[in-house]
């Protein structure tokens, strides 16, 4: 299970609520029968009601092959596809507002070369960028969603560290408006920059593509990915165009106490803190910068310019200090500023101070 809970500070005048956040209540239910048949059920009680964040089961076919079926996280976005418990800040940067948040569906996916290459390629319900779908399909098309990530030092001689290279692609037919259907793009803060014209429609082809990468060696980690997201879309007018939006971001740690950094953070301190002061736990510092760029197209038929903003560019640093395997606290610092269309005034930079306990077990 994961429990974390939040303290929010929204600094520098930002109009937004500070306070405490219990952002994510997950106890997990795992099992197996034998060796050809696992599940994986995560309800969520955060929030003012309950859902179901996983749900699905793997039909293991051989060691190269997996079926899984129901609900999960798309092969895409590489830090959407993180465990909550690992990422480097408290919320994430703004390339995580592009991709596919959880979906229902069908997805084959395996690894090749010993383990060097992964593989997965699904069909799903179709997510929104930056959101998770709904529990029903509410415009009746699907989307094809693959990706491939190969890691070229896995089965080298000597320690070069972890390599890994992926790309990343969905394609679907998309119609209708309203949230479940067109994005809106939201800062690390959680505040919303942009949205399209409540009179706008998705009409047609969407279309993503990520090129994504990390390296860890030894106490130094660092990962990137790129992502563009393109949807047709039709105006009140009648007007069509595809608009396409791209973000982009660099993420960068290292860990002070001598642990090696990961993917999956820092998996166990080599000194578990205690009271007694013989133990004081991992201390890992992070840095991240990042921008999301709107077309310039959006604005003003699809786009309100006076309400939304058409570039975010965000940068933040953050202390990680895992007390033991289970238990981490975090310190975020992020700074965002925007750039408004022509003839609009810039929204007011946002600056916030979040602190996170994170209890795993």
């Amino acid at each position: 299970g994961l429990v974390q809970a939040d303290a929010r500070d929204f600094i520098g005048g930002t109009a937004h609520n500070d306070g405490f956040l219990m952002r994510r209540i997950e106890p997990a239910l795992e099992g197996s029968w034998g060796a050809w048949l696992s599940f994986h059920l995560a309800p969520q009680f955060a929030g003012d009601s309950a859902s179901v964040s996983d749900a699905y089961i793997d039909l293991h076919l051989n060691p190269r092959a997996t079926l899984r079926i129901g609900k999960a996280k798309p092969p895409f976005g590489l830090e959407r596809l993180q465990s909550s418990a690992s990422t480097a800040q408290v919320e994430l940067g703004l390339p995580s507002e592009l991709a596919p948040g959880r979906d229902i569906g069908v997805q084959w996916q395996g690894n090749l070369l010993d383990g060097g290459l992964d593989y997965a390629i699904g069909v799903f319900n179709g997510a929104p960028d930056g959101r998770d779908a709904v529990a029903a399909n509410p415009e009746g098309n699907v989307d094809y969603v693959g990706r491939l990530f190969w890691q070229p030092l896995k089965h080298s001689n000597g320690d070069f560290g972890t390599l890994g290279l992926g790309v990343a692609a969905s394609m679907g037919n998309t119609y209708g408006s309203g949230n479940n259907v067109l994005p809106r793009y939201r800062t690390p803060g959680q505040a919303q920059f942009f949205n399209y014209r409540s009179t706008v429609l998705a009409d047609g082809e969407h279309l993503r593509i990520s090129p994504q990468a990390y390296y860890y060696g030894g106490r130094f980690g660092l990962l990137g990915e790129y992502i563009r997201s393109r949807q047709d879309l039709r105006a009140a007018n009648g007007n069509r165009a595809g608009i396409e939006n791209r973000a982009w971001q660099v993420s960068a740690g290292i860990v002070l106490t001598g642990e090696d950094a990961s993917y999956r953070g820092v998996l166990k301190p080599s000194n578990a803190f205690t009271l007694d002061g013989s133990g004081w736990g991992a201390f890992e510092v992070a840095g991240r910068y990042g921008r999301l760029d709107i077309d310039d197209d959006a604005f003003p038929l699809f786009a309100d310019p006076a309400a939304a903003s058409v570039a975010a560019r965000s940068w933040g640093i953050g202390l990680n200090w895992y007390l033991n395997a289970n238990f981490k606290l975090v310190a975020n610092y992020a700074h965002t500023a925007f750039d408004a269309a022509p003839g609009a005034s810039a929204r007011k930079d946002e600056e916030i101070l979040f602190t996170r306990a994170q209890f795993s077990f």
